[in-house]
């Protein structure tokens, strides 16, 4: 869809980035989504053995969603028309049958690193430019996970509902993702999903409607980021 489109879908909200250190009661199972899916391995917060506050948010993108001071982590892999990945297609327009949106934060050692636009968008981009920074409205052929800015937001845009991983963002990105890598950096991996640590494989992570993941490697370990979705996302 444009940029235009976009905006008069969306009002673009100033994102705030509160930080929490304390203790999750959990007070049901989180699940997946998918009936009768099992519940997500994750733990409260604290049993991590220090934490720090994570620091002020990035300039707010054209999404209305911070965007991390850091570089990107790595470049996009090159996708086109009708390339399918994990069962994943590139089409020429946007499907929006099945369409939210999750939260993706990637910090390497303390540092914030961007999550790269175009991620699952097929060269060349029709970028549209705001006075917030650039947007990729179009081009050849979007994959029904991809990133239009810099800020983190991954967009599911499907014909078919379906719980789309992690994993399967990063195999589209061209990266790879387990317990002791992300990307390029390497390190042991802790995985938030929802404020909590997520347990299991990080392939496994899923993408539901609103979920804020943070990826670390290394540390020092920072509280997790909350971002508040704009309106529209």
């Amino acid at each position: 869809m444009t940029f235009a489109s976009l905006v008069r879908r969306r009002t673009a909200v100033a994102a705030s980035a509160a930080v929490t250190v304390t203790a999750v009661v959990v007070l049901s199972p989180i699940r997946d989504g998918r009936a009768g899916s099992p519940p997500l391995p994750l733990v409260s917060l604290d049993t991590l053995a220090r934490v720090r506050a994570s620091g002020p948010a990035g300039a707010v993108g054209p999404e209305g969603v911070p965007m991390a001071s850091g570089e990107a982590l790595a470049r996009q892999r090159v996708v086109v028309d009708g390339e399918r990945i994990d069962g994943i297609t590139c089409q020429t327009s946007e499907q929006v049958l099945f369409h939210i949106h999750a939260h993706l934060v990637i910090v390497v050692r303390g540092v914030a690193r961007q999550v790269p636009a175009g991620i699952g968008i097929a060269t060349p981009y029709q970028v549209a430019p705001t006075s917030r920074g650039a947007f990729v409205a179009g081009a050849a052929c979007f994959m029904w996970l991809h990133t239009h800015t810099a800020d983190g937001i991954i967009h599911t845009e499907s014909p078919i509902v379906r719980t789309y991983t992690l994993g399967d963002f990063f195999d589209i990105w061209g990266q790879p993702l387990d317990r002791r890598r992300v990307g390029p950096a390497h390190g042991r991996l802790t995985a938030l999903f929802n404020g909590r640590v997520f347990t299991g494989d990080p392939r496994a992570i899923p993408l539901l409607a609103h979920a804020q993941i943070e990826l670390e490697v290394g540390g020092p370990l920072l509280a997790p980021e909350h971002i508040a979705f704009p309106v529209g996302l």
